[in-house]
């Protein structure tokens, strides 16, 4: 059927839900704004009477206040107010929500963490005073004016070595600096699965601490109207609803009170889901001064200040039978929590590790035993993936290793361990339960698409070329975040639009036209008609926020049940105004009809009429199709994937790059696969990050020497290749649309895809592993000792 055929067939309305319907490759609503630069990100807001703070922060790693003299700050010119920790006492302190336990029963050992440093300075970029003045530059000068007396004490950076008895303690009241003790499993069981394994893989990883470097740094106002005591803070966030909710408590506010407010966002990746030292001292400068106070941080400010990512310290035990089958897997090591406990710190390394790491294996029995140590570094939260990567690099890196120990072929070593689609669901020793996938099938298309069988071949081009080339699998299931309730508002508008409201929040994802997508399907509202409300936490009644990949499961349900209630109402409207009754009301496509009649009227025609107040309904019927709905509790998902990548390494220079890559993933109902490709390839990117460039240095005494873009190494254009994405959807039943996440999908196959691809290419120098980031000067010097400990032929 050719364009001008399908054009008779079928109505503009039909066409327009094919166009922009479930499935079909949308693009985002909101990228002809920003691409012209026309965004609106909190830096570009600036309120009437707004004055501009700064940050003083400490250049020492750990020691204690003796003084801070902020006199000559205080009487620079434009000076405002200087503030201290004495002047936020009664403001609570940011805390640790999670309510993990540790092996013995006792929750998680932390203190609020005050907005400025009061006692002791326990990392370098610890806030002890906030400037506020006329101008941002007056601000910095007066910042520079503080004085700051600090009695140096010993640091320790490494989470191994904080543990360790006679290591410099952070919190008087915290042995070790140990803040959980995690463990999960029967370790005798697994102790005594491993000790009867036919083969036993032991692998010493470590995921290094990674900067999260967002596009657009930490920004806030605040703004505080004393005639209501009431608080507004604009800043950039992962769900205002949720920023507002930790923001009541540190204000010791009513909800009514409290108000959060966010537009375009530069990316965050988990570090701007929750509240800073900075937004309590901004909004306290707003109650003292009367007006609006604002700040942005430059980049070396958020080097030292933002949350980091990763940073775990384990070692990984998995036993295998004679003939390749999973026993039992171990996973042991340390947490870095940095120097205080973020909301989500302490959930990475014990809780999600965990539940990702057995992948698409059989695996009998699992332990997990994590002990989350502080140091005298950034705070370590959420940061893409957020333990998914992780623990798809243990089990897949040990998988690798497991091959070539026991002599399987590594694509079938997999392929024996896989969990058949016949098993579903299947109950993990990790806790979860996968409800459906198709693992194997996954694998084999995976395989196909990418020409593995063709490998060799472009393995010896390689050689000519004189370059080494290895092929690199990883296979992953992540475990979405835990799923909250959600909103999902609908509201026809006086001038003949319509809008979503709901809690998540789009920093880059691309909800807007997701959303609207699936609105558009269940109700036929023309997709350009629709907008999206998210940003204002005054107009939701509850929400989550993005994160943990599991919006479109969230909002996409909470649209959907929303739809049914605005059909169920509108039917008996439409009813009235049809003069017929409920029961032979139908709706399809946009239109309410009577059954076997040509007597209809569209959805919009029929808000229309409602809202001029011409249609005269009894008593009792609904009159609006407006609604506000609340989900109930939506089950997670466990999306997974399979990526298959080939890399280049010049042997006499150790550059590696990645040359080839395919990834096949199953999301379950693929809303949009053109965000769904977008939002792999972005995850991809950031897992070949961490393999090859990346990670956050400190020296011995705890000073940050990755302190600037010239030190750290960011993945840039070149370094990353054209990345093919496929879908092999296996819907899920748990929510209606059948969709899983994506979000972070992308990170958890390409971070192991990409450290598997380069020890396969120096294989042939008989090395098994290296520490990321697997930079160019480490392979090279991976290389030449290798060529030297060859004995000489």
């Amino acid at each position: 059927m050719d364009d001008r055929t399908t054009e008779t067939a079928l109505s503009k309305t039909d066409l327009a839900l094919t166009k922009f319907g479930i499935g079909q490759p949308v693009t985002r609503k909101e990228d002809p704004i920003l691409v012209q630069g026309k965004g609106r990100y909190n830096d570009d807001i600036n309120l009437p009477k707004q004055a501009f703070a700064w940050m003083v922060r400490s250049s020492e790693p750990h020691g204690i206040i003796r003084g801070i003299d902020i006199e000559a700050a205080k009487g620079m010119p434009g000076v405002l107010a200087v503030l201290t920790g004495e002047d936020l006492k009664d403001y609570n302190g940011l805390k640790c929500y999670l309510p993990i336990k540790s092996r013995d029963g006792s929750g998680i050992k932390h203190v609020p963490r005050p907005a400025l440093a009061t006692d002791k300075v326990r990392f370098v970029g610890d806030p002890v005073a906030c400037v506020i003045a006329e101008t941002v530059a007056q601000a910095k000068d007066a910042a520079e004016a503080v004085a700051l007396d600090i009695e140096p004490l010993p640091a320790v950076t490494s989470a191994r070595e904080a543990a360790k008895p006679g290591a410099p303690l952070l919190y008087d009241d915290i042995p070790n600096n140990i803040a959980l003790d995690y463990q999960h499993g029967d370790p005798v069981k697994v102790g005594e699965a491993l000790k009867n394994s036919a083969h036993v893989v032991r692998l010493p990883l470590i995921n290094q601490r990674l900067m999260v470097a967002a596009m657009e740094p930490r920004s806030a106002i605040g703004e505080y109207d004393g005639k209501n005591d009431h608080w507004t803070l604009h800043s950039s966030s992962q769900g205002v609803f949720g920023m507002k909710n930790l923001l009541k408590d540190i204000l010791k506010a009513p909800a009514d009170k409290v108000r959060v407010l966010t537009g375009n966002v530069g990316g965050s990746f988990g570090m701007k889901a929750t509240p800073y030292p900075e937004h309590v001292c901004i909004l306290h400068g707003s109650k003292m001064l009367g007006r609006p106070v604002k700040w942005t941080d430059d980049r070396s400010g958020s080097f030292v200040s933002d949350h980091q990512g990763r940073d775990y310290d384990m070692s990984v035990e998995v036993g295998f039978d004679k003939e390749g089958h999973i026993q039992a897997v171990r996973l042991t090591g340390y947490g870095n929590l940095g120097a205080w406990c973020a909301n989500f710190g302490p959930m990475l390394p014990t809780l999600n590790v965990t539940k990702n790491i057995i992948s698409m294996y059989k695996t009998p029995l699992l332990e997990v035993s994590t002990q989350c140590v502080y140091s005298n570094t950034t705070i370590v939260s959420a940061y893409r993936g957020a333990g998914r990567p992780e623990g798809a690099l243990s089990i897949e890196r040990c998988m690798d290793i497991a091959a070539v120990e026991l002599g399987i072929d590594r694509f079938e070593l997999r392929r024996r361990n896989f969990i058949k689609p016949k098993e579903m669901p299947f109950a993990t020793p990790a806790g979860t339960t996968y409800d459906c996938g198709d693992f194997p099938g996954l694998f084999k298309q995976a395989l196909d698409v990418a020409d593995v069988k063709g490998f060799n071949a472009r393995k010896r081009a390689s050689k000519k070329a004189g370059k080494l080339r290895g092929l690199g699998v990883a296979c992953y299931v992540e475990t979405t975040a835990a799923m909250t309730q959600e909103m999902g508002g609908i509201r026809f508008n006086a001038d003949g639009t319509v809008t979503i409201v709901t809690g998540t929040l789009d920093y880059g994802q691309g909800h807007a036209s997701a959303f609207a997508q699936v609105l558009s399907a269940k109700l036929g509202i023309p997709f350009d008609k629709i907008n999206l409300l998210q940003g204002d936490s005054d107009q939701l009644v509850t929400g989550g926020g993005s994160g943990g990949s599991r919006s479109a499961m969230l909002s996409g349900t909470a649209v959907s049940e929303a739809s049914d209630k605005v059909i169920e109402n509108g039917k008996q409207i439409a009813a009235h105004v049809l003069e017929a009754s409920a029961s032979d009301i139908e709706f399809s496509t946009g239109t309410f009809r009577v059954a076997g009649t040509d007597h209809s009227i569209g959805i919009m025609q029929l808000a229309e009429k409602l809202r001029s107040g011409s249609v005269k309904l009894p008593e009792g019927a609904p009159t609006t199709l407006d609604i506000t709905h609340v989900t109930g509790q939506v089950p997670g998902t466990y999306p997974n994937g399979v990526h298959v990548v080939e890399v280049e390494i010049e042997a006499d220079t150790g550059l590696t790059r990645v040359v080839k890559y395919n990834a096949v993933n199953d999301f379950g109902t693929v809303l949009n696969p053109l965000l769904v490709e977008g939002q792999v390839q972005g995850g991809i990117v950031q897992g070949l990050g961490q393999a090859l460039l990346e990670g956050v240095v400190y020296d011995d005494s705890g000073q940050l020497v990755t302190g600037s873009f010239m030190d750290y190494a960011m993945p840039r254009a070149h370094d990353a290749p054209m990345i093919a994405v496929e879908n092999r959807p296996v819907p899920t039943k748990t929510n209606p649309l059948g969709s899983k996440g994506c979000g972070e999908a992308g990170t958890s196959g390409g971070l192991p895809a990409v450290a598997n691809a380069v020890i396969d290419a120096l294989s042939e120098f008989g090395i098994k592993h290296l520490e990321m980031p697997m930079t160019s000067s480490k392979i090279w010097e991976a290389i030449e000792k290798a060529k030297a400990a060859k004995p000489a032929a």
